[in-house]
């Protein structure tokens, strides 16, 4: 069993990967003593093929367990769902002494995460994540949130997990493209700072859904130390993880909640990346070539829609978190593995990457 330690003080956690750990959940809660009160948070799609084994193994070891559903899909990360699942959860008899566990991918991880920083102002929370970008990315490192019609994540909070647990063989019941989305965030973290990872993602099957656990474990090392160097964005060393991000989150506001996958956003976004670290960085053609050939081999989009404009992908980059007091702070490339954040992108170079990547 890969086990990646978040090392963050009283607030570390272990991040614990291997092929069947879920049916070790139960065990591993239980180390934790966090009491026996859990409300579990999932969306349809995943309590289809995984709630009821979770509350069964939950029971039968002493839990008391009650389940809160939501819709699958980005619309779910939203204000009007943390109300109603605290009020839900307030229903079920749960309080102070309960804990949240979040059995789902990233938008299930965000909300049901937040859902835990505010009620009885604050309760613990594990995650379980589903799919490669929960897995890789948004289960570790305690950003939650939701979204509101001016951005994504806008309203949320630090709050870290008590545990990550990985289970990869969840990832077989995800449909093709759902799977293959998660692999921005892989590839995103070999171009930031892993080069050597670049060979092990060149040699995988796209339609293969049975990662090895060692490849998801060294995603999360790599999500762990810039955690521990940076929790709460204060250095700048964690906006590295931004890479594809500011003009992909701004892409992915551009149209309704879900149209486009988060990855396929952060695949337009690194193409845009790309581009502007080989015209203002020294990102070699040879290594941007890489990365590209990587999106594309997952069927990951790298040419944008002309009905998603310009003005309107700028219009949500302004209110974006990456912006500071509307400075723009953009993630560059100077080699395969090496990033940095530059103060010398322009807003009229973000427009000139927009129209580039509609080529």
């Amino acid at each position: 069993m890969e086990n990646v330690a978040v090392n963050l003080g009283d607030r570390s956690y272990s991040v614990l990967c291997a092929y069947g750990l879920l049916d070790s959940l139960s065990d591993k809660i239980g180390e934790l003593g966090l009491g026996n009160k859990c409300a579990v948070i999932t969306d349809q799609n995943v309590a289809d093929h995984y709630l009821q084994t979770v509350l069964d193994q939950l029971v039968s070891a002493g839990f008391e367990a009650s389940a809160h559903i939501v819709s699958a899909g980005e619309a779910s990360k939203s204000v009007t769902n943390v109300e109603w699942l605290c009020r839900e959860m307030t229903q079920a008899g749960h309080g102070r002494k309960s804990f949240v566990i979040a059995l789902g991918g990233g938008v299930v991880g965000d909300l049901a995460g937040f859902v835990a920083s505010v009620f009885y102002r604050g309760v613990p929370f594990i995650q379980v994540p589903t799919t490669i970008v929960a897995q890789v990315d948004s289960s570790v490192g305690g950003k939650t949130g939701v979204n509101i019609a001016e951005g994504k994540n806008l309203v949320g909070a630090f709050h870290q997990p008590k545990l990550v647990l990985i289970d990869p063989a969840m990832l077989s019941t995800l449909p093709g493209r759902e799977y293959r989305e998660g692999y921005a965030e892989v590839f995103k973290h070999a171009a930031i700072r892993d080069a050597e990872m670049v060979g092990l993602l060149e040699a995988l099957d796209p339609q293969d859904k049975k990662p090895p656990a060692e490849l998801i474990a060294r995603n999360v090392a790599i999500k762990a130390r810039v955690v521990e160097e940076d929790e709460q964005e204060t250095s700048g060393t964690r906006a590295l993880l931004n890479f594809g991000h500011t003009i992909g989150h701004g892409i992915e506001a551009s149209v309704p909640y879900g149209e486009l996958l988060h990855g396929e956003a952060i695949s337009l976004g690194m193409r845009a990346a790309v581009y502007l670290s080989q015209k203002h960085s020294s990102l070699n053609e040879e290594d941007g070539k890489r990365i590209l050939d990587l999106l594309g081999g997952f069927s990951l989009p790298l040419i944008l829609p002309n009905k998603i404009t310009t003005e309107t992908v700028m219009e949500k980059l302004v209110t974006d978190k990456k912006f500071e007091q509307g400075a723009i702070k953009f993630v560059l490339l100077d080699k395969l593995g090496s990033a940095f954040v530059s103060d010398r992108i322009t807003a009229a170079d973000l427009e000139e990457a927009i129209e580039f990547i509609r080529s």
